[in-house]
């Protein structure tokens, strides 16, 4: 069957999130008097995935993640660790002040953009994560408008990889999943996960750093052209 839409991952796909987590970070931890080190980097970027898992699976709410990565780093910190109201308050009015302040997209998204609407291929968003904030980053770094639909975990109710995730974007579009191609950067959450449900998938790897083997895969947005023109 012939393409007929390109869903987008958001997060290190369309907007930059490493980068601004790695900007907040040292922001953060300087307005606290503190040094931001690569140990430390690393710290939280484990305990965002490993929390923010648990958040997506269902089994804490989106604000205890937040709770739980802030009890594993400010130990790092020399911090203390206070109570549900006060570690709230810290990530809001700290680190997720200064994440804010960085956020920047990707400078191939125009390009991938422009090769998919050549394509007359409808597009979409779907992401892990939440509508306000989610939507937030795509204002802020000038994609409003210029997508489809923004689908997010916390409005379908479900969230990637779960199968249901993705069939219910198609629904939503009005395209069979053998017609959706779906490009993200997490290889087992994006990629596995469009294909277990019935779609085509594109594994982004910015880095060029995967280790798993992959036939699709990209290291630019700018390669993405070659995968929605048909032969």
């Amino acid at each position: 069957m012939p393409l007929a839409a390109v869903v987008f991952d958001l997060d290190d796909t369309l907007f930059d999130h490493s980068t601004a987590t790695r900007s907040g970070l040292r922001t953060w931890a300087q307005a606290l008097g503190r040094t931001s080190t690569p140990e430390l980097e690393e710290a939280w970027r484990a305990a965002e995935q490993r929390h923010f898992a648990s958040w997506r699976d269902g089994r804490i709410s989106f604000a205890e993640q937040r709770r739980r990565r802030l009890r594993d780093v400010l130990p790092l910190l020399r911090l203390p660790v206070g109570d549900d109201a006060e570690l709230d308050d810290l990530f809001t009015t700290g680190f997720l002040t200064a994440y804010q302040r960085a956020w920047t997209g990707f400078d191939d998204v125009d390009a991938a953009l422009r090769a998919v609407q050549a394509a007359g291929l409808r597009t979409a968003v779907l992401t892990n994560g939440t509508r306000q904030q989610q939507n937030a980053k795509i204002e802020a770094i000038g994609l409003s408008g210029r997508l489809g639909p923004v689908f997010t975990a916390e409005e379908l109710g479900v969230a990637k990889p779960r199968p249901q995730a993705f069939l219910r974007v198609c629904e939503h579009l009005g395209v069979a999943p053998e017609q959706t191609l779906y490009v993200g950067d997490d290889h087992s959450v994006d990629v596995l996960g469009a294909r277990a449900a019935g779609l085509r998938a594109v594994h982004l790897d910015r880095a060029g750093t995967a280790t798993v083997e992959e036939e699709v895969r990209i290291t630019s947005l700018l390669q993405l052209a070659a995968h929605v023109s048909e032969p």
